[in-house]
């Protein structure tokens, strides 16, 4: 427990001292009257006589107590952290299997999915074809995220791990990258309120190996959900002239969610993707905050007094 203003407990031990002091001298100078005037039976008194002044000098460091606005702290769960929303930007996301396109559904979703999101939670947006590029930096205006999503086009092809690697280096604040074979995996320290929330058909086309980069985020406590952006029965998509076909590859962002600890989502049209989002698990996480005790003391002082008065009042007639 902590307090606001210190120096009242000074204070408040010093007016309960010399209270006590000061009832318990004329208690003494009271006894002796009486025993000189021949009253030496009444002298002394009992718990009737007693009682009353107890609770209402109990009362007074309890209210001084309150004065020194005590605090304690207080573990309050809420949900918070980071979430990066990750987009495959390929050129596979302009297929319209899922309408009017997968990347048009997939931006409508994960706008829905920002504005649901408490101020406790920092949205960033990156964007990943053959390579990976934040576009907005996690933050808590909300606002500048659904401003970051809208601006995605699509081009290119698609590397998964690229985009988780730079995801990662992202939270943690430093340039992340697979280890040379045999060699060590870097140590990133441990995130576990970090999400990665991947949109995307799941066509990997090259890169870094995605489930090694999938490994590392597991290892860093970073949880990454998946969601599939597409049909199983495909689209086909121009490219330099050429119509080739595209369909969802469940089975590898599948993998991806489950090295993480994290869950893979279907997605049919935009309505059933926005449905999707809603159901993505963040994490709930605690925070100490101070809990002020200011109330409880001034209650408990107000319990005394009330309960001295009204026995001082029906024993001796009296309140003091």
């Amino acid at each position: 427990m902590s307090f606001l203003y210190p120096l009242v407990l000074v204070a408040a031990v010093l007016v309960t001292g010399a209270a006590i002091y000061g009832y318990v001298t004329l208690q003494r100078r009271r006894s002796a009257a009486l025993s000189a005037a021949g009253f030496g039976t009444l002298a002394g008194g009992g718990v009737r006589r007693h009682l009353p002044y107890a609770l209402l000098l109990a009362a007074l460091p309890v209210m001084l107590i309150g004065l020194a606005r005590p605090q304690a702290e207080v573990s309050v769960p809420r949900v918070s952290g980071t979430v990066l929303l990750a987009f495959d930007i390929s050129n596979s996301m302009t297929a319209a299997d899922v309408s009017p396109s997968r990347i048009s559904a997939a931006q409508t979703a994960a706008a829905g999915f920002v504005e649901e999101q408490p101020d406790t939670v920092d949205v960033g947006v990156l964007v990943f074809g053959d390579q990976a590029l934040l576009t907005q930096a996690p933050t808590a205006d909300h606002a500048a995220a659904v401003a970051a999503i809208e601006r995605v086009k699509a081009s290119g092809g698609t590397s998964l791990g690229q985009a988780i690697l730079v995801g990662l280096g992202t939270i943690t604040g430093k340039p992340v990258a697979l280890p040379e074979e045999g060699g060590a995996a870097p140590d990133l320290g441990y995130w576990p309120s970090a999400t990665i929330v991947v949109f995307s058909d799941g066509e990997e086309t090259g890169g870094p190996d995605v489930e090694a980069a999938a490994e590392l985020a597991a290892a860093a406590g970073v949880r990454i959900q998946t969601v599939g952006v597409g049909t199983a029965q495909g689209g086909t998509v121009e490219v330099d002239g050429f119509q080739l076909g595209t369909a969802l590859d469940e089975s590898l962002l599948t993998a991806i969610a489950q090295v993480t600890g994290g869950t893979y989502h279907e997605a049919g049209d935009a309505n059933t993707l926005a449905d999707t989002t809603k159901s993505i698990d963040l994490r709930l996480t605690t925070e100490k905050e101070p809990l002020e005790l200011t109330a409880p003391f001034a209650a408990a002082a107000l319990l005394l007094l009330t309960l001295g008065g009204f026995l001082s009042t029906r024993w001796h007639g009296r309140i003091v």
